[in-house]
């Protein structure tokens, strides 16, 4: 029939636990006007976000605050999230959002899934100095969920999603510099003299509104932080690691190093000849990568993966500076990276061809060891090669040289993972000799498939890996409380030695891990 168009709607989405290359962005973006997808709608439904104990106001539904929303691709995304208008002040130009940009990137370096946690819509990037000021504790803790409960889904905002997302193998908090910046730099804009002289014009109540002056996003600094801000950022990236730390240790934070102000940048001055010379030290007294304090504040951590620098690029002309924070990029070379070729293989030496320049431009030398070399240690550096720029280094935070290969951490992620599904298949079991060895059994079936795909080194299974349930593994306050211990210690291949680890299963409670015979910082 004339005028008629039928259009299939795509089925909901389904959460798969057992993928390790799902990102969930959590941060401030637009809301698309429009309605929501039935898919959308009946993926709210299911996980009962729309009705049941813990449902969510109609309007918070509709825009979709506060609610994670899985999308396969950046045309599903694009369609959901205003990420392109971001205002730049009071008038109506617009610059694309840090988590817009960051999901643009993701799915075109090869992630193929994402979970988007929408916690509000950005701030105007020239927003007044007070403001900025007074509302960065609001903003940071509707990021982050300090009071998040496992228990209560209804507390849970941000990063408390988590909770209830147990496909998500890494973690994005594409705002967190921007949050902790100083006040944008002022803006020089020029002032042309008129081309033709001044004359006087009648006043008519219908005249065409004044132009508004175009600011070109080339002439605004892209977000940095003062001493006091990158003190901010490294506590709140301290406090994300601490609660994956508690209750998400499969799961990996990847974040952006955030661009130092000018001052810390003066020709001459002794912070300037320190981060030229030796970043890594830089960072390292200003405790980005010290080790977790009692508060959980450290950032050294097995549990993160920190990019540097940020990137030039042609997608990057949407945002202030025109520069890309890399955490995007590094997310999706992780994601595809674990469907492609595993996610304990490495991804260091991948070529960048979408890469054009970097702030700040890291030297490189093809005979000796460049400034980078030192920081690529402990960063995932993204740097010029004599081929073009590729990255340079997959490694995680963690002051423990055992964990300190990218490889290697996302390896004993995954084998969490799987060990958490053999574990909640057998929690309303009865403890004892039978499922003791059901355990160990599944727990080597699984790691026997790890070491056939090449994760684990040894010659065969038994030099890989061993594993233990029995009376040696749980004391009697284990067995009168229901606790099933395992004892898993395994060589991942790019290891400098074996790392052990405790799966502990309580009784009526999931499937955890601890790591007695090596911190898992």
């Amino acid at each position: 029939m004339k005028g008629l168009a039928f259009e299939i709607a795509p089925p909901a989405l389904q959460a798969d636990p057992n993928r390790v290359d799902i990102a969930c962005f959590v941060g401030f973006v637009g809301r698309r006007p429009g309605a929501l997808p039935a898919a959308v709608r009946t993926a709210l439904a299911r996980a009962r976000w729309t009705d049941g104990p813990w449902a969510r106001p109609a309007a918070e539904i509709d825009s979709l605050l506060q609610l994670p929303v899985a999308v396969d691709g950046w045309t599903a995304f694009d369609a959901l999230y205003a990420w392109d208008e971001r205002p730049l002040g009071g008038g109506r130009q617009h610059c694309a959002s840090a988590l817009g940009a960051a999901v643009r990137r993701f799915f075109a370096t090869g992630g193929r899934r994402a979970l988007i946690v929408r916690c509000g819509d950005p701030w105007p990037w020239l927003e007044p100095t007070t403001e900025r000021t007074a509302r960065r504790d609001e903003r940071l803790a509707a990021l982050l969920a300090p009071q998040a409960s496992a228990m209560d889904p209804s507390s849970w905002h941000g990063l408390g999603h988590l909770h209830g997302l147990p496909e998500v193998s890494l973690v994005c908090l594409p705002d967190l510099p921007d949050l902790c910046a100083a006040p944008p730099e002022t803006l020089a804009v020029a002032i042309e003299a008129p081309s033709s002289p001044e004359v006087f014009v009648a006043c008519s109540d219908n005249a065409a509104p004044a132009v508004e002056q175009d600011i070109g996003l080339r002439d605004l600094a892209p977000p940095r932080c003062d001493a006091a801000g990158l003190a901010a950022w490294r506590n709140a990236l301290g406090q994300a690691r601490l609660q994956l730390a508690r209750h998400h240790r499969e799961k990996l934070l990847v974040a952006s190093l955030p661009l130092p102000t000018r001052d810390l940048h003066q020709p001459g001055s002794e912070a300037d000849a320190q981060a030229r010379t030796d970043y890594l030290a830089h960072l390292e007294q200003t405790g980005v990568l010290a080790a977790p304090d009692t508060a959980g504040t450290g950032t050294a951590s097995a549990f993160i993966q920190l990019a540097w620098p940020w990137l030039r690029t042609a997608q990057a002309r949407d945002l202030p500076g025109e520069l890309e924070p890399p955490e995007g990029l590094l997310t999706g070379l992780i994601a595809h990276n674990a469907l492609a070729r595993g996610t304990f293989r490495s991804i260091a030496g991948t070529p960048l061809p979408m890469v054009s320049g970097s702030e700040p431009v890291l030297p490189w030398s093809a005979i000796a060891p460049s400034p980078s070399d030192a920081l690529a240690r402990r960063v995932c550096v993204i740097a010029p090669q004599p081929g073009g720029w590729a990255l340079q280094s997959d490694v995680s935070t963690a002051a423990d040289q055992a964990w300190r290969a990218g490889g290697v951490t996302r390896l004993l992620g995954a084998v969490l993972r799987a060990a958490r599904t053999v574990g909640s298949n057998a929690l309303f079991e009865a403890s004892g000799p039978a499922l003791w060895h059901s355990v160990a059994r599944s727990l080597e079936h699984t790691l026997t498939a790890f070491w056939r795909e090449g994760g684990l080194g040894g010659k065969d299974p038994a030099e890989a890996f061993s594993v233990r349930c029995d009376l040696t593994t749980m004391t009697q306050n284990d067995l009168d409380n229901g606790r099933l211990r395992v004892e898993v210690s395994l060589l991942p291949l790019a290891a400098i030695e074996r790392i052990t680890v405790v799966l502990e299963l309580g009784g009526g409670s999931s499937a955890s891990a601890t790591a007695p015979a090596l911190e898992v910082a």
